[in-house]
């Protein structure tokens, strides 16, 4: 029999919730795919106010049986070319226990329905090319590389590293 799983919108004033976001992506940052890195005690301490300052962010959460097994964190954002609002998937982190389990498709299926009562035109993320299992779960949902003209290539995302 399969588990349901029951994806909600994150409340950051929640502390219950605030901690509970910062403990799974911090496990997602141990992870190699994550970096490999747990965040910073400074960060941990600052995410949850910090997305809850940022009006374009939003994070979903996956619960199986009451257990929160997966995250969602994204940031809305703007297309010029279409004249509106597009939604990035900035993290998307499950405990390893879960994967292969339907809770990364639940919160993909998730903040799909969320960015079409935005008006979005688009979802975007990032994956690392060795991340095959990822990059499988976001082909069988839709997601393709991104190119405005095939003969001139695929995207590739880039960042340049500001000190603070």
């Amino acid at each position: 029999m399969r588990t349901a799983i029951d994806v909600r919108r994150v409340d950051y004033s929640d502390a219950a919730q605030a901690a509970t976001l910062v403990r799974l992506l911090d496990a997602y940052a141990q992870d190699p795919m994550g970096g490999g890195e747990a965040l910073s005690d400074e960060v941990k301490a600052r995410l949850p106010s910090a997305l809850a300052a940022f009006p374009a962010a939003f994070s979903l959460m996956a619960w199986v049986d009451g257990q929160a097994v997966g995250l969602l964190n994204a940031m809305e954002g703007f297309s010029t070319f279409a004249a509106r609002p597009l939604v990035n998937v900035h993290d998307l982190a499950v405990l390893p226990h879960w994967r292969g389990q339907g809770v990364g498709r639940a919160l993909l299926q998730a903040v799909e329905r969320e960015a079409v009562a935005r008006g979005a035109c688009k979802l975007t993320l990032e994956v690392l090319s060795g991340n095959t299992g990822a990059s499988r779960l976001y082909v069988q949902q839709g997601f393709a590389l991104y190119a405005l003209d095939p003969e001139q290539g695929t995207a590739q995302f880039m960042q340049k590293k500001l000190e603070a």
